[in-house]
């Protein structure tokens, strides 16, 4: 029974789950910071970033349009950060390119080149 457990979690679409969450949270944190940012920088513009006391006609749409607010910014910080950066990389690789790889440092290149002079000695 312990073992089907541990079979269970070890699977790799388990483990893959488990880092996007993590990985999900961490992104969250990170366009909760953007948001509120930006909306420090609206509040600038247009007087407060929370339009919660906003009541025209005694309607309360305030918090619907600091909501909506909100979720443009978050929307955009996704398909900027994430979408377009992946898109392009779809793209490459459908057109054959692979990403860009980091040149070896010249400590690295300067060992291979001893290396190869090494085997064509002896």
């Amino acid at each position: 029974m312990i073992k089907g457990f541990k079979d269970f979690l070890m699977r790799g679409n388990v483990v893959d789950l488990a880092v996007a969450v993590v990985i999900a949270t961490a992104f969250g944190k990170v366009i909760d910071a953007f948001v509120t940012v930006i909306m420090d920088i609206v509040g600038k513009l247009g007087g407060q970033p929370n339009f919660s006391g906003w009541v025209p006609g005694g309607i309360h749409v305030g918090d619907l349009l600091t909501t909506l607010i909100s979720f443009l910014i978050i929307a955009a910080a996704v398909y900027f950060i994430v979408v377009v950066p992946l898109n392009k990389l779809a793209e490459a690789r459908a057109k054959g390119i692979e990403a860009p790889t980091d040149a070896p440092s010249e400590e690295v290149a300067l060992l291979t080149e001893i290396r190869d002079s090494l085997r064509a000695r002896g």
